[in-house]
């Protein structure tokens, strides 16, 4: 028997909203391509939320080539408003953004760090050069340059 849409061809298993349903899942299902039988919780999420009517409307109403990334969006929407009734997908968003403006902050503060580093230490490189020898300088250089790597391994630890 072939496979047609996840589902055997003669001996038709229904899908998992036909199943939930209690319906027979007819060779033209709307809901069969993207609601396997192996996978019920995708489609009960679904359905306690937008409702197996809506949800046929909408597929209905959509090309069939949009109706796979209809049904991903209303998967991850429905799962968001199990978690969080209020807010659904609204609710994460906010956190990842406010996540974003954290990590920016820090980065910006890291970066100014940075400078702030450079800047130090091309004030002291400079006033330790203009009074000592190329070899001491060489030297100076040399010692500076494990301190800074020193104190960076400090900061990044610290």
């Amino acid at each position: 028997m072939k496979e047609s849409g996840g589902r055997k061809q003669g001996a038709v298993s229904p899908c998992a909203a036909c199943k939930l349903l209690r319906r027979r899942c007819a060779q033209d299902c709307v809901f069969a391509p993207y609601f396997p039988a192996d996978d019920p919780q995708k489609f009960a999420s679904v359905h306690r939320v937008f409702g197996a009517s809506n949800v046929n409307k909408l597929l209905q109403e959509l090309p069939e080539h949009q109706r796979s990334d209809a049904v991903s969006s209303m998967v991850y929407e429905a799962n968001a408003r199990v978690r969080d009734p209020v807010y659904g997908c609204v609710g994460a968003i906010s956190s990842l953004q406010q996540q974003v403006d954290v990590l920016q902050n820090q980065l910006a503060v890291a970066q100014a760090e940075v400078v702030h580093m450079q800047l130090r230490q091309g004030v002291s490189s400079n006033s330790r050069e203009s009074g000592s020898s190329p070899s001491s300088r060489a030297n100076n250089s040399h010692q500076q340059s494990s301190y800074y790597s020193m104190d960076m391994e400090e900061s990044l630890w610290s």
